[in-house]
């Protein structure tokens, strides 16, 4: 995903102006900026160049944790923390990779409409890998505009 800010030189061919990249990724994802003819990598709110690309969903208050937050609270809630949900996009549940990847998650995977989706039992609900995903590009977007 790209977020522009450009202008174009008189001969159409130089971006005059920051461009901002989101790297979406499996396992880690992070957000560049293009400005002064190279790209910097944009730090997160501890000061890391990548964030994981993990979304938990706290037990007690049912808050939304992504990346860092979600991370470290994984042992204590592994059922209802979310990774390498962009693996399944695009899937459908009974195909092998898939029924093989089930054995080794802490989380529960279902089959809705022949798609995997993600069974989260705090929140009552289960979520499509494409909202987790989207839940984490949330997060890269909010670090760009900080």
């Amino acid at each position: 995903m790209l977020f522009a800010n450009i202008t174009l030189s008189q001969d159409d061919s130089k971006i005059d102006g920051p461009v901002i990249g989101i790297d979406l990724g499996t396992t880690y994802s992070c957000v560049g900026i293009w400005k002064n003819g190279r790209v910097e990598i944009i730090v997160n709110e501890l000061g890391n160049r990548i964030t994981p690309s993990w979304v938990a969903f706290d037990q007690e208050t049912k808050e939304r944790l992504i990346g860092e937050a979600a991370k470290n609270q994984s042992a204590l809630n592994p059922m209802n923390t979310v990774f390498d949900a962009k693996r399944l996009i695009g899937r459908k549940f009974s195909e092998k990779t898939v029924q093989e990847d089930m054995k080794l998650l802490p989380y529960s995977l279902i089959n809705k409409d022949g798609r995997p989706y993600i069974n989260i039992p705090v929140m009552g609900r289960d979520y499509s890998p494409e909202e987790i995903s989207s839940m984490v590009l949330s997060k890269m977007k909010k670090i760009a505009e900080d």
